[in-house]
């Protein structure tokens, strides 16, 4: 059976009051704090999905498909458990139906104890929610968001249809790659994937390495105009984009890198099972999580939080356990924003056994604010609703006293004054911000700068303010509660992992990467691959390149300079094969040399200088 919700304060008070100095929060093998359980994932259900029988009719079907519908004639409909019926293939009944299944909050009716009641797997993927234009279809109607796309559809050619991105018309003509997946093994029903570079592939990859190192976008453009669905390629370019500030092309260019990849999809791989595990270490699978995040990252700035959260399961569901981009810290901010509050508490109900949740301030916050958020809908149980509210109140009280550094950051964001006695009290004072490590910082400050926006409303900030006052209470009282806290971030939070700085880089949130530690910020780091794993599976290198520029003599450097295309020894790509000899280099270096004087001359030019007496310059100058 399921617990009641008083149990699980019960058993939260007494977790809490045990201190266990081992239990941080587990972020992966790159943190190397793993003390997760196997089929953790796998057995675990999922919350913010309601839609039974229909939506599992309706998410058999593409959206982006290209078929006619037939016409069908009408039949007389059973209703289903939630009181819905499925009428014909109209669009106009689909987004009706839409409507009717998820509620304006995009909760569940079936709930027992404040946990969702529903048998399907915790980072289940729906098709459908994969889509934007079905979230906006609920907020503008079928009719605003599709207009004439209908017919242009049937004048469009044939073309793959796909789940992550839709192709446009204005996409070079899809051909393979040179990219494929294969099947590693099955252990325990789930499935390990892995992403193949052909030899074709790999050349492309080695000139867009040099690419890379001219420093020159340009040269990036140059290669997808030979090359158009290049994965790494078009990341790195897409970054360049959005630096410029061009995002409509940034997105389009992340969006045809995930339909390259999807195109190379193995048979058996489905995006909604949860249960298809791509290894983050392996290279050429670092190219699907990248652009899974900025996708979302572009749909939850466009207004598509629903859609951006699903995206967000979906990159979990590939590495649970080890999160190589640590989308716990993004995924409470989504889930509030789309307002699937059932889905975020029951994660952290599930989870926080193995995972230790409520050691991540995003998490500490986010989840009783997504219980005060339920108690607050008028449509549930009252007991439900009371029993939210003391969920609520404990667990604000608990991150309030584990993180006071939050607080102060948070009002300031919100434009909010606190009172004198908060505002003079040591506990959430300066002292709180100065004294926590470096990684708690960072942690703090990501959530504060990401998340504050949510905390603005007036009944969240009046709901808060007394359990701030009550926490002041304990801590003038001298509670264990207090001292276990400061034991704890004493001893934890000494160093980040890996993943979290790459989370942060990604996310670019300049609260967070102003709080990066110097080894991070001072090396280079490439938008198609930030801070590679240390312990990466390499199928193949990159092969030495001829030409050291330790070894160029003093002549070749000058022209270097002056040229920085300009190679003595040419540009040579390793193919297997010897070269013809050090002759033959010394002439094709010459030659190259003096080719480089020539263009260097052809470029430089006389100008006249003014006349007083000729202000036209017809004259010549010799």
């Amino acid at each position: 059976g399921i617990p009641s919700l008083s149990l699980c304060l019960q058993i939260l008070a007494e977790e809490e009051s045990e201190d266990e100095e081992g239990a941080e929060p587990c972020l992966g093998r790159e943190g190397n704090r793993g003390r997760n359980k196997e089929g953790a994932v796998t057995e675990a259900t999922d919350n913010g999905h309601r839609e039974g029988q229909e939506a599992e009719q309706l998410d058999q079907r593409p959206v982006s498909s290209n078929k006619p519908r037939k016409k069908k004639k009408k039949k007389k409909t059973k209703k289903t458990s939630a009181g819905d019926t499925l009428e014909d293939n109209d669009l106009e009944d689909i987004d009706s139906l839409l409507e009717r299944i998820k509620a304006p909050s995009g909760l569940s009716a079936q709930s027992q104890g404040g946990i969702i009641a529903d048998s399907r797997p915790l980072l289940y993927v729906e098709h459908r929610n994969l889509n934007p234009e079905n979230e906006w279809k609920r907020y503008f109607g079928a009719h605003a968001v599709l207009g004439d796309q209908r017919t242009r559809q049937r004048q469009r050619q044939y073309v793959r249809s796909t789940w992550l991105t839709a192709p446009k018309n204005t996409w070079p003509r899809y051909s393979k790659t040179g990219i494929t997946m294969r099947l590693l093994d099955t252990q325990g029903g789930v499935q390990h994937f892995t992403f193949e570079h052909h030899r074709e592939y790999q050349q492309v990859q080695y000139k867009f390495l040099d690419t890379v190192e001219s420093i020159d976008p340009n040269n990036i453009v140059l290669l997808l105009q030979m090359n158009p669905y290049h994965v790494d390629s078009l990341l790195q370019l897409s970054d360049v984009c959005r630096m410029q500030e061009d995002q409509e092309m940034a997105r389009d260019l992340i969006e045809r890198a995930l339909y390259s990849l999807e195109c190379a999809f193995h048979p058996v791989f489905s995006l909604t099972s949860g249960t298809c595990r791509l290894d983050y270490r392996r290279p050429e699978n670092r190219a699907f999580f990248l652009a899974l995040f900025k996708h979302l990252m572009f749909l939850e700035k466009r207004g598509c939080p629903r859609t951006a959260l699903e995206f967000c399961k979906l990159i979990l569901s590939l590495d649970p356990e080890n999160d190589p981009l640590c989308v716990l810290l993004l995924i409470d901010f989504l889930s509030l924003r789309a307002r699937e509050y059932t889905f975020l508490t029951r994660l952290f109900q599930e989870w926080e056994s193995h995972r230790n949740l409520s050691q991540l301030p995003n998490f500490a916050f986010s989840v009783p604010l997504a219980y005060f958020l339920l108690s607050q809908q008028e449509e549930r149980p009252e007991l439900e609703r009371s029993q939210a509210r003391e969920r609520a109140a404990r667990l604000i009280q608990l991150a309030l006293v584990m993180f006071p550094s939050v607080l102060m950051p948070l009002l300031d964001h919100c434009s909010v004054q606190p009172d004198a006695r908060v505002a003079s009290h040591p506990f959430f004072g300066l002292n709180a911000q100065v004294s926590q490590s470096p990684a708690l910082n960072q942690l703090t400050s990501l959530y504060v700068g990401r998340t504050h926006a949510l905390w603005k409303e007036p009944a969240v900030m009046a709901w808060l303010e007394p359990h701030v006052h009550e926490v002041l209470r304990m801590v003038e009282a001298q509670h264990p509660l207090v001292q276990e806290a400061e034991h704890k971030r004493k001893i934890r939070y000494q160093s980040a992992p890996r993943n979290i700085y790459r989370h942060i880089i990604l996310s670019e949130m300049k609260e967070a990467m102003a709080a990066l530690p110097l080894e991070v910020t001072s090396q280079p780091v490439m938008g198609f691959d930030p801070l590679p794993p240390l312990d990466s599976i390499v199928s193949y290198t990159r092969p030495e390149r001829t030409s050291h520029p330790s070894n160029e003599s003093t002549l070749s450097l000058f022209f270097r300079s002056l040229l920085p295309n300009f190679n003595l020894q040419g540009d040579i790509w390793h193919d297997g094969h010897d070269e013809a000899g050090a002759g033959q280099d010394l002439n094709q270096g010459v030659n190259r040399l003096m080719a480089a004087m020539r263009d260097m001359l052809a470029n430089i030019q006389f100008q006249e200088p003014p006349r007083d007496d000729n202000p036209e310059g017809d004259g010549d100058w010799d």
